[in-house]
């Protein structure tokens, strides 16, 4: 049997009785074992043993009431909410009035209760001393620490330290722009008289709400920025520096979520993604050993030194393909092969030039279209035309489509109608022109 009081004073809060559907008096019963929606009976329904649908009268059953000390003899539990609400309703100091609404205690046993209970009280007063510090330390509008000097700095107005601190002022622990800076313009023509109807007084009251919800915003982002030590950005970019790239990556797009948790929880978050990562890549490096049949670290060893050559050895086979690839002249081929040669045997090479054209420039090497989107689309007389003027294949089939359509639409292209149509160089329109005519493509106007 449990003695509580889960309501309060007034019986119309109470669910009405399952029996006879009267308002509940303490004491009632509730039944134990029927729910989750509570089964309360009265008195009179208990004793005559009602029973509804499951509820059964040999159910186990608990005694509501509130007629119990609770802090000290001669107060019941329901005498002690009836004390507080009353100091609510009538305020604080005014006993008289307290002790006329509880009507059971006089105004001395009123306030020497609540001053020794709820005010003098140990307990309750350092309950309430913390939550006062915690409230005022989230709405404290302290300044935003920028580092520990005696002069903080002073930049000047559009200037690069300046930009990097969002405008951000030390000396005034403020901002050159607030958030919605233009706010209290919408307060500066209102004006309260008397004689106002209610309307436009509500209107009013509207007006200045609305700028009290842009100041709680304006509060909210300088407490984000502080909290986070946004200030100092070319410090916070540092500290993002210190992460592998795909961690970065992580971080960059996590950082919108920085307001809604604290700095500590987000600094752990993105910690234990980078400790994530790494895990992950010492599994792959593991699971790679396993693979090539490695069972211990002094052969991991072994087998990280022979692949770091074999890679050498492949980047210098994949260079010497691309030079023979894009180089054309066979004397300018010859002559670097030598050189590299001689570089190889401990040689001092001797100095040679190139070949270049008439013009004193050297000549583009072609494209190299593997891997290219849409290079499968061209057949091999339009992957060479690619190649020879570095186009990419898919915008040299934006270009070709564009030239066909307008052919069409007019019977005949003509090349000046062809260069205002596309926006490159005209040199390689005119090679994509030309080549299109021959191929049949296209017809000239």
């Amino acid at each position: 049997m449990d003695r509580l009081a889960p309501f309060g004073n007034d019986p119309f809060d109470k669910p009405p009785c399952r029996g006879c559907s009267s308002y509940l008096t303490e004491p009632y019963i509730k039944c134990a074992e029927c729910g989750p929606s509570p089964f309360l009976l009265c008195l009179q329904c208990f004793t005559r043993g009602f029973e509804y649908k499951k509820h059964e009268s040999d159910h186990k059953y608990e005694i509501m009431t509130s007629d119990f000390p609770v802090l000290e003899p001669g107060w019941t539990a329901q005498e002690e909410m009836a004390l507080l609400e009353a100091v609510m309703d009538c305020g604080f100091g005014n006993w008289q009035d307290v002790a006329y609404q509880m009507r059971t205690k006089t105004k001395e046993e009123c306030e020497s209760h609540y001053m020794k209970n709820f005010i003098n009280n140990p307990l309750f007063s350092s309950t309430l001393l913390s939550l006062r510090k915690t409230k005022d330390s989230r709405f404290a509008e302290g300044a935003i620490p920028f580092k520990p000097t005696d002069d903080p700095p002073r930049p000047t107005f559009d200037s690069v330290l300046s930009r990097d601190m969002a405008g951000y002022m030390p000396a005034r622990a403020d901002f050159m722009e607030e958030f919605d800076n233009y706010a209290e313009w919408d307060l500066k023509d209102i004006d309260f008289v008397d004689d106002d109807s209610d309307i436009l007084r509500a209107l009013k009251l509207s007006v200045v709400d609305i700028y009290h919800s842009r100041l709680k915003e304006r509060q909210r982002r300088k407490k984000v920025i502080r909290d986070h030590g946004l200030i100092n950005l070319r410090k916070f970019q540092m500290l993002e520096r210190c992460y592998p790239k795909e961690v970065q990556e992580l971080y960059d797009v996590m950082r919108r979520f920085a307001r809604v948790v604290g700095p500590i929880e987000h600094d752990k978050f993105i910690e234990s993604h980078a400790l994530e990562f790494e895990l992950r890549r010492e599994i792959r490096r593991l699971q790679e050993y396993r693979k090539a049949g490695i069972k211990s670290f002094c052969s991991a060893k072994v087998y990280e030194r022979v692949k770091r050559m074999r890679e050498d050895e492949r980047r210098k086979r994949t260079m010497l393909c691309d030079v023979l690839q894009y180089i054309q002249d066979g004397r300018a081929c010859q002559q670097w092969l030598s050189k590299q040669a001689a570089i190889d045997a401990g040689i001092t090479p001797v100095v040679t030039t190139i070949t270049v054209s008439a013009t004193g420039r050297r000549s583009a090497p072609p494209l190299n279209l593997t891997g290219l989107p849409g290079t499968e689309k061209l057949n091999e007389r339009e992957k060479e035309l690619c190649q020879v003027v570095r186009l990419v294949p898919g915008a040299y089939l934006e270009y070709k489509q564009a030239l066909l359509n307008e052919c069409r639409r007019q019977g005949g292209l003509r090349l000046a109608q062809a260069r205002a149509l596309i926006k490159i160089d005209v040199n390689k329109t005119r090679k994509i022109y030309d080549f299109l005519i021959k191929e049949g493509y296209i017809t000239k106007a």
